[in-house]
């Protein structure tokens, strides 16, 4: 069997918020612990798509998130609404940020970490410098901690994974993380500490510039 058919999701008791709705989108906050598409295992129906869909029919998601990732998603409430929206993702017209809370002490206030990404063993990413595509992600420290900081993400690329394998190839992996860290890192938070904070992009209808924030709770 695929590994991918082989995980089982938690059930995930949390509501997803919705941030803001028009007649042409929605902004929404997806709770930690909830896929975003639903699996091709039964037991992986529940999912942000699964949800929407109850009340909003037409529902089509532009991005995703990870699984442990919470935070802001934009959801196109129609196949001409999600076409606008891929293509200001296609031509990076769209500003995302994430709040993390990485392992250890990192000294430097603000850095640039520029390392490409490949596919590795699944479900794993890696860092290759031959034949990884590019990967840049920014981050500002927000606060430090006895044996954490918090940072503010902004990656300027969207390679899969791409925050998490930066953080553990920096030598702070995200608190929580599975998949990239040590077991006292991922032993540190009982959930991934990345929420998606801070969303910016045209609005496909009136041509505005949209800003929507979420609040990290961590």
């Amino acid at each position: 069997m695929n590994p991918i058919d082989e995980f089982i999701a938690p059930v995930c008791h949390e509501a997803i918020e919705i941030l803001y709705q028009d007649e042409h989108i929605l902004l929404i906050n997806k709770p930690s612990g909830l896929l975003s598409l639903s699996g091709k295992h039964p037991a992986n129906q529940d999912s942000v798509h699964f949800r929407l869909v109850q009340d909003f029919p037409s529902a089509l998601l532009v991005h995703r998130l990870d699984f442990g990732t919470s935070g802001i998603m934009l959801v196109a409430l129609s196949k001409e609404m999600v076409r606008c929206l891929n293509q200001q993702f296609s031509n990076r017209e769209v500003a995302k940020t994430y709040t993390a809370k990485l392992w250890g002490r990192v000294e430097q206030d603000y850095g640039v970490i520029d390392l490409p990404i490949a596919k590795g063993v699944f479900p794993r990413q890696q860092i290759c410098m031959e034949s990884g595509k590019s990967a840049v992600s920014e981050y500002q420290v927000l606060a430090r901690y006895e044996n954490a900081t918090k940072v503010l993400f902004t990656p300027l690329t969207g390679r899969t994974h791409q925050l998490r394998i930066h953080s553990f190839a920096i030598g702070h992996p995200i608190l929580g993380c599975d998949l990239y860290g040590t077991q006292a890192s991922l032993d540190s938070a009982s959930r991934l500490l990345l929420h998606a904070s801070a969303l910016s992009f045209t609005h496909p209808t009136t041509g505005k510039p949209f800003l929507i924030e979420s609040p990290c709770l961590f």
